[in-house]
């Protein structure tokens, strides 16, 4: 075994150890209570004799790309087809939904635009943000709200564009389309809508989410339609105007250098589309099904055909998993990353093929394991609103900003502090108790020694455990109202030896704030700080400068980071009334848009 397959065999051992690792497992006759299969037309005979049509008659494979003679007609006939459904101009077809995307939204933004996404957006979406090099901001998950503050503050953007999902995969949930709409048409943005959850399930024949909604088509960029999940093949169509698929196929690198798809899929996919138009009955038994499911377990109603039930943790969701299996039930436990941790779930997708009595099953077997009740359910799943107090370097102010914004966040609600690694005798819990009127939570590791976390610990014996770490950041999302958070030191302090704080903060992605000091020297730190994190997509909500009045480092890093500033001056005396004093005058919606907290 060569150094790199050493390496990579201890991160496989580390995902092993905390619970984590992946296998593929085929269905092997059980009820499909997994797959995005919603019409079961995978198993149709329509598509499959259409693909076995179009293979006999254009072979087996796609050959090379379209743009140098790969494909078949098919492809224009799928393209036609997706469009004339969804009552656009034009389509284009990719192999797969992932590279519909990630070829897309660099062909749209790259540098010097906006792109506005959802925290729960798919990862191809995410990455497809990623390529382009637009700046990205991300939003609350379905917060309309901060969805506009991100756009108002996007304004000098050359162009801007709102990514969103019809339905989401893993909490069934869905956009108001129409809402969404109207604030991108405010701001002078694109719509890009996913369809893949929610095609062939909305809207007027299966069309989707937007055909669904009465929203502003001015303002609709393009949207997506899947091919490997109600339709039953592989592939997608991005459909929008003949302006819109005329860039793709200059711009898109997801068309240009992949080979086109093979003319059984093209063939399916004719066929798929042409049976999801007249599926009535199939859409509506899947989300009927999704609905008695949800009632029956006492769970929000689902915008579609997928149903999450919280499991209250990551053990409980293996546990159920498996006793389903052996029940002959399909469900798979989903965790970390694809979900954060503390909300790890069952997810149960509803098919046009499964009967009532698999889902009477499904909830007799769920009460036998006795998880969380209904309403404990609920509650399992994250609650409080988290928010990274994050440092430049040590010492730059971070305790004093997040005994403020505890502060501030009391007098909303609930609000709780937590420090995952406390190294040194000065104890950041005490000061910020004794400055804020918050409940502060212990430290997840204390260690005498001042100094990084990793070396702390080992002048111990001791080291930091990240499963554990996890475990209590997973049992603390669970506390009502705000949970204020902050980590040790500057972002690239290394937690354990292989592990940096900013590696583990980027695997949760919680929203955050970034504290830097003031005056000579911060515009070095504070920029290398940055650009270190948005590689990590943490693109903090606002920048807070501790220290005096610096007028040219505030304008220069408000110009370059594209983020609000706020100036916290040395308090002197320090107290909670001085800190009353300068909360009176900030207003925190930029930081703290879950209770938009604003006292001026």
């Amino acid at each position: 075994m060569g150094a790199l397959d050493q390496e990579l065999a201890q991160e496989l051992a580390a995902w092993e150890a905390r619970g984590l690792t992946r296998r593929e497992q085929a269905l092997e006759g059980l009820v499909d209570l997994v797959t995005n299969d919603y019409l079961n037309l995978a198993q149709d005979p329509h598509l499959i004799e259409a693909a076995r049509r179009a293979a006999e008659r254009y072979g087996a494979g796609g050959r090379s790309a379209r743009l140098l003679g790969g494909g078949s007609p098919l492809d224009r006939e799928v393209e036609r087809a997706a469009a004339e459904w969804l009552d656009a101009e034009d389509g284009l077809l990719f192999p797969s939904g992932y590279q519909a995307n990630t070829g897309l939204v660099p062909a749209l933004v790259g540098p010097g635009d906006l792109v506005v996404s959802d925290a729960l957006n798919h990862a191809s979406l995410i990455d497809g943000a990623r390529l382009s090099r637009a700046r990205v901001e991300v939003h609350e998950h379905l917060d309309a709200e901060h969805l506009e503050h991100l756009l108002q503050q996007g304004g000098g953007a050359r162009r801007k564009l709102v990514l969103v999902e019809g339905v989401y995969s893993m909490d069934g949930d869905a956009p108001d389309l129409g809402l969404w709409s109207r604030i991108c048409a405010r701001h002078g943005a694109a719509l890009v809508v996913d369809e893949a959850h929610a095609l062939g399930l909305l809207g007027p024949a299966g069309a989707g989410a937007w055909a669904a909604s009465d929203g502003d088509p001015s303002v609709l960029a393009a949207r997506l339609v899947t091919g490997g999940k109600a339709l039953g093949a592989m592939g997608a169509v991005v459909v929008g105007s003949a302006v819109l698929r005329a860039q793709l196929v200059h711009r898109a690198r997801g068309f240009m250098f992949s080979t086109a798809v093979a003319p059984a899929i093209a063939g399916a996919l004719l066929a798929g589309i042409e049976q999801a138009r007249a599926a009535d009955r199939g859409r509506d038994r899947a989300l009927g099904l999704a609905r008695d499911l949800a009632g029956a377990l006492g769970l929000p109603m689902p915008a579609a055909a997928i149903v999450p039930i919280p499991t209250g943790s990551l053990d409980r969701a293996i546990q159920a998993s498996s006793k389903l299996r052996a029940k002959g039930l399909d469900v798979r436990a989903i965790r970390p990353p694809t979900v954060a941790p503390g909300s790890e779930r069952l997810r149960v997708v509803c098919h046009s093929h499964n009967e009532p009595s698999d889902l009477q099953d499904l909830v007799t077997t769920l009460r036998e394991l006795d998880l969380p009740t209904a309403g404990a359910a609920q509650q399992s799943l994250p609650s409080a609103s988290p928010l990274v107090v994050l440092g430049t370097d040590t010492d730059v102010g971070k305790t004093i900003v997040a005994a403020a914004l505890l502060r501030a966040a009391s007098k909303e609600g609930p609000a709780h502090y937590w420090k995952p690694v406390q190294s040194g005798p000065d104890c950041d819990t005490q000061t910020v108790k004794s400055l804020s009127a918050g409940k502060v939570l212990d430290p997840g590791y204390t260690f005498d020694l001042p100094a990084s976390p990793h070396e702390a610990a080992r002048a111990e014996g001791r080291e930091v455990d990240l499963a554990e770490l996890d475990r209590m950041l997973s049992e603390h999302l669970t506390l009502p109202g705000t949970l204020v958070i902050e980590p040790a030191g500057g972002v690239q302090v290394p937690l354990t030896d292989e592990c940096l704080q900013i590696d583990w903060l980027a695997r949760h992605r919680l929203p955050s704030v970034l504290v830097a000091r003031s005056g000579l020297g911060t515009l070095n730190h504070t920029l290398l700080t940055l650009e270190s994190l948005e590689r990590r997509n943490l693109r903090p909500r606002a920048l807070i400068l501790v220290g005096p009045h610096h007028p040219s480092n505030h304008d220069t890093l408000a110009r370059m980071s594209r983020l609000p500033v706020l100036e916290l001056p040395l308090l002197d005396p320090l107290g909670r009334e001085s800190l009353d004093g300068w909360l009176e005058e900030q207003d925190l919606s930029c930081v703290l848009p879950a209770t938009m907290v604003s006292t001026r």
